[in-house]
């Protein structure tokens, strides 16, 4: 009996020693631009065991999550349709700048930083336990013509400027 206690006792150790390595892990980010300059962003992610137990659980609801990080931490309005223990879509409202008529249409998107999204992590009691990976590992940009930028495992995207043909 003691033995029993014993080995899941140094189970527990080993695996309370082993999860906070695991966290957060961004796969990849696509986002499409409409031509009005509002943006649908589509997030592949990992969740360690820790997290994924508290969604399952209702603890924690990865949409209001993503929600209220926005709204605080940016100046674009967003809505989160959609967001599980492994994927997001959130809509960005008028991410892009839209300038021009006709066939001088240009966009611009901003800068986009994740390490700010670190910083939000950072001001949590747990944030100690994790270490998380913002930076996806393929982020795409597509533009309303089908012209797409693509940046590989970079934790702050450039802002990007497209001339759009007619």
């Amino acid at each position: 009996m003691k033995t029993t206690f014993l080995l899941a006792g140094c189970f527990l150790v080993l695996l309370f020693t082993v999860m906070p390595a695991q966290a957060f892990t961004a796969k990849s980010l696509t986002v499409t631009l409409s031509a009005d300059g509002d943006a649908q962003a589509d997030m592949q992610y990992d969740l360690s065991l820790l997290e994924q137990t508290a969604v399952f659980f209702r603890i924690t609801d990865p949409a209001a999550e993503l929600k209220k990080a926005f709204d605080v931490n940016t100046k674009y309005p967003v809505t989160v349709p959609k967001a599980t223990s492994s994927s997001a879509n959130i809509i960005i409202w008028s991410f892009a700048t839209v300038s021009g008529t006709g066939s001088d249409v240009t966009m611009v998107t901003p800068a986009v930083s994740f390490a700010q999204a670190e910083q939000v992590l950072n001001q949590y009691w747990f944030a100690p336990l994790l270490s998380p990976d913002f930076s996806p590992a393929v982020t795409t940009i597509i533009f309303p013509d089908g012209y797409q930028v693509t940046f590989n495992n970079v934790l702050a995207i450039p802002s990007v400027q497209h001339a759009m043909p007619e």
